[in-house]
């Protein structure tokens, strides 16, 4: 079981997810203002890695960091959650919900379900 982000330590991993590894300066660069502080952004790399999402490299006198936990477990761990916690467990209903409230159209809809069976059709 992967652990939860804060949204925070999600926004850094979205970085590093992009960058693929990163210091902590290339890192700051990357986020939207008002910039933190450098201290601060190395304290949740350090959280990061110590719930394992983040690892780092030694590159000089500092360290390149990069992530452990791929993009794909985490975004299908916390879509689960979501639909568990609001839906029900049922993922028709999170469509309909989204339908209802006109924040999916019609093209994106028929992606989706084309998307849908493409994967049952490997299984």
């Amino acid at each position: 079981m992967i652990k939860q982000l804060t949204k925070v330590e999600e926004q850094f991993m979205q970085v590093l997810w992009v960058l693929e590894e990163a210091s902590v300066k290339e890192i700051i660069e990357k986020l939207p203002e008002p910039k933190p502080a450098y201290n601060t952004v190395s304290t949740i790399i350090r959280i990061l890695e110590t719930k394992e999402f983040v690892s780092h490299k030694a590159k000089g006198r500092g360290y390149i960091y990069y992530p452990i936990t791929k993009k794909t477990d985490y975004t299908n761990q916390s879509l689960h959650k979501l639909v568990n916690g609001y839906f029900e467990g049922s993922f028709k209903s999170m469509v309909s919900f989204f339908v209802k409230k006109n924040d999916i159209n019609l093209k994106d809809l028929e992606s989706i379900l084309n998307e849908i069976e493409k994967n049952n059709s490997k299984k």
